[in-house]
């Protein structure tokens, strides 16, 4: 079974409190809200105290257009995927010539050609090396991503291959939207910047990896209006439904426990929650609809508080977080859900390789 070696993350340059970003917000909209205190609530009861950016706060209280923004996206995507990419092969003591493939997922921007190809122009990476970009998964990007690459490994057992996710969520934020998924976004979603190597079964590892045992992806049909953009002239204008916490509460349950039984386990044996931690409420309806503790939510509630909400790259956050401790014979579950709506499973174990 492909394993997963390595994960890393770039160092964004401005790194802001909660607090800073809600009166930056409340100077921004205060006039265009008749109760914007109440409304601020928000930002006080969503587990966040810090996240990060790729320009200084000040920069999104004037007005950017789209091709601005886009610009912004490439040069910050080449910049800080070429270091999440170096971090995540020193890591895992891999040469670049190595990497067969590169799977490159983002939600936030568009680039042609893609942002891999950028980076390997300034990388020694093989030019043989493929180019896989995905675009448009959002939330579940990260899940998504590795799941494919472990596909690639399957049929190619001595491959090694990278996932990186891009996503500078605030390049999005528009100033003249005054709608409530706006303003909860604002509250939420943060820039990211992550890189997975997954390697297949022919691979011989230096150290403990969690192999992925199996896959399953879930397409819930007719729910398009759930999560996504609206694509306007001034760029990504966002969809964020009020539902979302409800459909997780109502339908995860099923979904984990289906698939899991097709693997002769059930959820009371998943040790490691590796779950996409979108918000308080989306990690109380993974609590509740799968009826765990909150101490096995203990990393993806860290990463939300320390990060936000970085779209695809954060349950890579929380999968780097698994990886820097001992873990032996025990199974995982990595879990997001995303635009479509849809939800990536993967099932994890530690252990020899089986």
């Amino acid at each position: 079974m492909p394993s997963i070696v390595a994960v890393e993350l770039a160092e964004l340059p401005y790194r802001v409190s909660q607090n800073e970003v809600m009166i930056a917000i409340k100077r921004m909209f205060q006039h265009r809200y008749e109760h914007i205190d109440r409304l601020l609530s928000i930002f006080e009861h969503d587990h966040i105290q810090s996240r990060s950016f790729v320009q200084p706060l000040h920069w999104y209280m004037t007005a950017h257009s789209f091709a601005e923004k886009n610009e912004l996206y490439i040069q910050h995507a080449v910049r800080y995927g070429k270091e999440a990419i170096e971090r995540c092969l020193h890591r895992g003591n891999i040469p670049f010539e190595d990497i067969e493939a590169i799977f490159f997922i983002s939600t936030t921007g568009i680039a042609t050609p893609s942002i891999e190809a950028r980076i390997m122009n300034e990388l020694p990476f093989s030019v043989h090396t493929k180019r896989i970009p995905i675009w448009g998964l959002g939330c579940a990007g990260g899940a998504a991503g590795i799941a494919r690459a472990v596909d690639y490994c399957r049929a190619y057992p001595k491959a090694k291959v990278l996932v990186l996710a891009v996503e500078f969520c605030s390049l999005t934020f528009q100033l003249d939207d005054v709608s409530k998924s706006n303003l909860i976004g604002t509250s939420l979603f943060a820039d990211g910047v992550g890189c997975a190597c997954v390697v297949g079964d022919d691979v011989q590892l230096q150290s403990i990896a969690p192999q992925v045992i199996d896959m399953q992806s879930i397409f819930m049909r007719n729910m398009e209006d759930v999560m996504g953009w609206d694509i306007k002239d001034n760029g990504f204008y966002v969809v964020f439904s009020r539902h979302i916490p409800t459909i997780i509460r109502q339908s995860i349950g099923e979904i984990v426990e289906l698939f899991l039984r097709k693997n002769g386990i059930c959820v009371s044996q998943i040790e490691h929650f590796v779950v996409h931690p979108g918000g308080k409420k989306v990690l109380d309806a993974y609590q509740e609809g799968l009826h765990i503790d909150e101490n096995k939510l203990t990393h993806a509630i860290h990463v939300l508080r320390e990060h936000g909400n970085m779209s695809s790259v954060t349950v890579l956050a929380v999968l780097q977080r698994f990886l820097q401790q001992p873990i032996t014979q025990q199974h995982g579950l990595m879990m997001a859900m995303g635009p479509g709506f849809s939800c990536e499973l993967l099932l994890l174990k530690w252990g020899e390789k089986s």
